[in-house]
């Protein structure tokens, strides 16, 4: 038996999450558009004939960010306030035996980019900026969607959203396409779980803009849009 396999790269993401922290913590919850751009070697378009055909996609890739740390049969869920401890199998937490993310996207559309081949539009996708793509697998909802699936623990927490206070003045600061995914986003409380009782400000790092927030109760209140280039740094 084969104990180990080396995975390749085959793209890699491109997208307005340049941080970890504020990255949607399941596939689809944010209509942000990603672009999937694959490395040289894969940059042939024979590999897409096809693709159009399908609506949504499985993608395979890597928690390329994580420090390295050895593994833990136990992880603090954050949805969980960070304090309740879950087998690692029970959960999607990023720390992992293998750093192996698994997201369900849908498919926008394939556009030759000049210098990049064919790139594929996906819509949903839960991956950081630059992360590494393993393998892209059509979704087939005939043995892929199940809607009887009960959602364990993580079911407890579904449909939690935020109101988000967003100044009109600050509003205009972000570009007109990336501004619906923005308010999506903080809809879904990128805080952690453990901070919520703390009245803080906070950054999220979207794109080329550092957005500043505090949440009041059941309302999250955008305060500052700075260029990231000029923001000094907060949690």
């Amino acid at each position: 038996m084969q104990e180990a396999w080396t995975l390749r790269v085959i793209a890699h993401i491109e997208n307005d999450y340049v941080e970890k922290f504020g990255i949607p913590r399941q596939s689809g919850l944010v209509e942000q558009i990603s672009r999937i751009v694959f490395v040289p070697e894969y940059r042939d378009a024979n590999a897409l004939r096809g693709l159009e055909g399908y609506s949504h996609l499985w993608l395979l890739w890597g928690f390329h960010a994580n420090p390295a740390r050895p593994w833990s049969p136990m992880v603090k869920p954050p949805r969980l306030g960070g304090n309740t401890r879950m087998g690692v199998f029970a959960t999607r937490s990023p720390h992992r035996p293998n750093p192996i993310g698994l997201s369900s996207v849908r498919l926008m559309g394939i556009r030759p980019v000049s210098g990049k081949g064919q790139v594929l539009l996906v819509q949903g996708a839960d991956l950081m900026n630059g992360t590494p793509v393993y393998d892209i697998k059509p979704y087939l909802p005939y043995t892929d969607s199940h809607p009887e699936a009960q959602s364990g623990f993580a079911g407890a927490v579904q449909g939690y959203r935020l109101t988000v206070d967003f100044p009109a003045e600050l509003r205009e600061r972000i570009p007109q396409q990336s501004l619906a995914a923005l308010e999506e986003l903080l809809a879904e409380d990128p805080r952690p779980a453990y901070q919520r009782e703390k009245a803080e400000v906070y950054g999220l790092a979207y794109g080329a803009f550092d957005i500043r927030f505090r949440v009041e109760g059941e309302r999250l209140c955008v305060t500052e849009v700075l260029p990231r280039a000029e923001a000094p740094r907060v949690k």
